[in-house]
């Protein structure tokens, strides 16, 4: 695994957030996101803007805890009947999340969530949040998506080693993702070096880059891919291809979230 590099990370921050707010131009912002049901594609928006400027929050002050809601400046946003009012709002953002981040550069030390305590994590987490949830609001837009290879396959690392952690962590959502003798194939026929292996053991699962034979493999465009694994896209698409047990990569999906 190779990470894309801190400021790859920032130009791309800028990238994401400029196409999610391409693609709310004339869409309804009151509509419901399919793959978020519980909001709508303006509170999705507004969703993403927060977590960018909590992350900046969080690196700029070079927090030691996690920053409550209430301290992060400008997070309300603007309401649903100017979708280019929410656009420029997400872009502000994003902007001042970039500069906060290469400023900081990537190794300071500051809060996260996870085991990585520094500034890096919270570039490629905020990329990766951004990235998928623009696959919602272009389902919600009916625009095209689409993810550049090497963005979408570190989507795939950094989700995989999230999952680690909370294995790590103890967390119980995913307590279940174990039982030796099991593996899943994830296979992108569209980009060369993109395939996953991930192998069930009696205490849980570990996850490698590999081509090899598994119990069941998940093939198709990376894009298409990614979508499958974040579950924004049914694993019975016509545009992904499974073979062999189904049920193994549905349990997966199912539990594969904390």
């Amino acid at each position: 695994m190779t990470l894309l590099g801190h400021d790859r990370y920032c130009d791309e921050l800028l990238r994401q957030t400029d196409l999610f707010g391409a693609a709310l131009a004339g869409a309804d912002l009151t509509a419901t996101v399919p793959t978020c049901p519980e909001w709508s594609l303006g509170e999705l928006t507004r969703h993403v803007g927060r977590a960018q400027r909590w992350a900046e929050t969080i690196v700029r002050t070079k927090a030691t805890e996690a920053v409550p809601p209430e301290q992060v400046p400008d997070s309300a946003g603007p309401g649903d009947d100017d979708p280019d009012a929410l656009s420029d709002w997400l872009a502000a953002g994003a902007a001042r999340l970039a500069a906060t981040l290469r400023a900081a550069g990537p190794d300071a030390e500051v809060w996260t969530w996870a085991a990585d305590q520094r500034t890096g994590f919270w570039a490629r987490r905020m990329v990766h949040e951004t990235a998928v949830h623009r696959a919602d609001a272009a389902l919600t837009a009916g625009v095209p998506f689409e993810v550049e290879a090497d963005v979408a396959a570190d989507a795939i690392d950094e989700w995989l080693d999230i999952l680690v952690f909370a294995q790590a962590s103890g967390d119980k959502s995913v307590a279940d993702l174990r039982g030796a003798g099991r593996s899943i194939h994830l296979h992108a026929t569209d980009a060369a070096g993109a395939e996953w292996l991930i192998g069930f053991g009696d205490d849980g699962f570990t996850w490698r880059r590999a081509h090899e034979k598994a119990t069941v493999a998940l093939r198709g465009p990376l894009t298409d891919v990614l979508q499958v694994f974040y579950r924004r896209l049914p694993a019975g698409s016509d545009r992904v291809e499974v073979l062999g047990d189904r049920e193994l990569l549905d349990f997966w999906l199912e539990r594969a979230s904390f």
